[in-house]
């Protein structure tokens, strides 16, 4: 493109866009093809470039796996926001533990990449501070939900076994993913939200 004079218009680029797009392919790569294949090559493949597409923003992999997390980590702040705006207490444990779950392509994109992640605990050190700085964010959403109808003494317990519940229907989910659909999954929630006995009401 030229302007008037005949010269080259400059192209204009949204850089916080442009990030924003390497860190949904990075995801994307990380969900789809697992930590080997994670690389900076392979997300600027990903995205129509080259790896200096994705340098020019992230110079190696630890910083875009950072941003990765950084996103994770805001989008769970915001998720907590929500959830406090949420009066009946039933709905508001019934929407952080879909939160949880791949119940569409989003989120099933998200939660395979974490998966893909937690297979590199005790290989990468990275993907271990990773996973450490995740799981008391994923905690905090829980007790948000419940901390204001659960007893004191009854709270840790109450969110360890919710925690355990959604990490394994994740799992089971990514792993089978033609049998636990997103009706399955919001099946299983309605059962086990009547197992585990919280004082939330019959709805």
């Amino acid at each position: 493109m030229y302007n008037v004079e005949g010269g080259a218009m400059p192209i204009f680029v949204d850089h916080v866009a442009r990030r924003e797009q390497i860190v949904t392919a990075a995801t994307e790569v990380l969900a789809e093809a697992g930590f080997a294949r994670f690389t900076l090559r392979v997300v600027g493949q990903r995205l129509g470039g080259s790896v200096t597409l994705v340098t020019h923003y992230f110079p190696n992999r630890e910083a875009l796996l950072d941003a990765v997390l950084e996103r994770t980590l805001s989008d769970a702040h915001a998720k907590q926001d929500e959830l406090a705006a949420i009066a009946d207490p039933h709905d508001r444990l019934k929407a952080v533990i879909q939160y949880f779950l791949p119940i569409d392509d989003e989120s099933t994109v998200i939660e395979s990449a974490r998966v893909a992640l937690a297979s590199q605990r005790n290989v990468e050190p990275i993907v271990a501070d990773h996973l450490e700085q995740i799981d008391p964010c994923m905690r905090q959403l829980i007790r948000t939900a419940i901390s204001d109808f659960i007893p004191a003494q009854r709270l840790d317990a109450t969110i360890d076994l919710i925690r355990l519940w959604t990490a394994g229907m994740v799992l089971t989910a990514i792993e089978h993913p033609a049998t636990w659909t997103a009706q399955r999954q919001g099946e299983a929630l309605d059962h086990f939200l009547k197992l585990i006995d919280l004082p939330i009401g019959s709805t």
